[in-house]
């Protein structure tokens, strides 16, 4: 089991800059691929960023890539999302996923899900 547990999201303008976290535990969690999806009211929820549980290679979606920037430290235990160049169309509530021995692409196996957190950007 892996508990997944987000903060950092808030109210930010647009072109500005904000950071979310993801605090995981739980057995094994190094074992564990890290994404960031998001979904806005009325929309699918969509892959963000990712990144792999041992190459340290990440993912990101056409529409973050240059701006967003995913990472995790040494232990493996946080996970952040770096935002920068916030638009509007970034609203949404963003979601820390973990999937076991996966690429952290869009379509790894994610098993374990957080809460998640409300980022809003405003025009």
């Amino acid at each position: 089991q892996v508990q997944l547990v987000e903060s950092g999201g808030g109210l930010v303008q647009a072109g500005g800059s904000l950071r979310v976290s993801c605090a995981a535990s739980g057995r094994s969690v190094s074992d564990y691929a890290m994404a960031w999806f998001r979904q806005a009211p009325g929309k699918e929820r969509e892959f963000v960023a990712g990144i792999s549980w041992n190459t340290g290679n990440t993912y990101y979606a056409d529409s973050v890539k240059g701006r967003f920037t995913i990472s995790r430290d040494g232990a493996k235990n946080t996970v952040w999302l770096q935002m920068k160049s916030l638009k509007p169309e970034d609203t949404a509530g963003y979601y820390c996923a973990a999937a076991k021995f996966s690429s952290g692409d869009a379509l790894s196996p994610y098993d374990y899900w957080g809460q998640g957190t409300q980022v809003t950007v405003s025009s």
